[in-house]
């Protein structure tokens, strides 16, 4: 059975908590594989992710955003023991994007430069913190045995129409390929409009040699100005079809259908590939993404 899981930000304001909170009541209550939190680039929703990702992790798997923005080596080995010692084992590990402002050509990285190096600073970091633990041997009473740490997973961005600052999808490919060989073991994809994308995507990269699951990011549209902004942030061809669909409604309840039918659709094509799960980004809103789920067959109709 695929698996599905969800993407969550920090709330901004006390109403935004408040709706934040119903919304996680029922996206916990459906079963998800994991909940991400995501984190504000150099430390700018610390705060307010890890109070998030301690209520998730209260009910649920959590996994916590990091990004290689503005940070020194050790503050950011000094986050990542943080979040681990908060419980936190699942991480998505990203380069991030330049802070409001930056100027072209001026550095916005910290001592990390990859993912892949951040990556391997996570795995560093869980090491030192627990060199190895004990467990019992059945049958020998007091007797102990070297086990296993606990594993870490970390996931990474993938790009099916290619990053923004890419030359080629070759370069992408060699990128994703690195990032597995530090010791990623899941990719999630930045959002995409058409199943085909996802799909060609996926089969370059297992020619190219990735053999972790990578999931499907997909997010519900459900507006007009939502879609433009998320071509701004993504660098992300139009989709036409889809704005014109969007623009034909009227009213904000029209928008919302369309842009949940062509989740579904998008969902549904992309779940006959190989890979079992899709990833929503709700925008901290569980309606849209669960309607979602209940159109792709992921989740029970009765289920609100």
């Amino acid at each position: 059975m695929p698996t599905f899981s969800f993407e969550l930000y920090p709330p901004r304001n006390a109403a935004a908590e408040a709706a934040l909170l119903e919304s996680l009541d029922h996206l916990v209550a459906s079963g998800p594989e994991f909940i991400s939190v995501t984190y504000g680039a150099a430390g700018t929703t610390k705060g307010a992710s890890l109070e998030v990702l301690q209520r998730v992790m209260s009910r649920t798997r959590a996994m916590a955003h990091l990004t290689c923005v503005g940070s020194s080596y050790a503050e950011s080995a000094r986050l990542i023991r943080e979040f681990l010692d908060s419980g936190v084992t699942s991480f998505l590990a990203l380069r991030g994007d330049p802070p409001v402002g930056t100027a072209e050509g001026e550095s916005f990285l910290g001592d990390l430069g990859s993912a892949g190096e951040l990556v391997q600073l996570i795995h560093r970091v869980q090491a030192e913190r627990v060199p190895f633990t004990e467990e019992a041997v059945p049958g020998f009473p007091g007797a102990k045995r070297i086990a296993d740490r606990t594993k870490v997973t970390i996931a990474v961005g993938a790009f099916p129409n290619g990053h923004p600052r890419s030359r080629s999808i070759e370069q992408d490919l060699d990128t994703l390929l690195a990032k597995e060989a530090a010791g990623a073991n899941l990719a999630i994809t930045q959002l995409f409009f058409d199943a085909d994308d996802y799909l060609r995507f996926v089969d370059q990269a297992r020619a190219a040699g990735v053999t972790m699951r990578i999931l499907p990011g997909i997010m519900p549209v459900l507006s007009p100005s939502r879609l433009h902004r998320i071509v701004e942030l993504t660098d992300e061809k139009l989709p036409l079809d889809l704005l014109r669909k969007l623009e034909a409604e009227a009213t904000p309840e029209g928008q919302r259908a369309v842009g949940i039918e062509h989740a579904i659709d998008l969902g549904s094509r992309v779940l006959t590939g190989a890979e079992p799960g899709l990833h929503l980004y709700t925008f901290n809103q569980h309606e849209p993404v669960l309607a979602v789920l209940r159109g792709v067959g992921l989740l029970e109709r009765e289920t609100e």
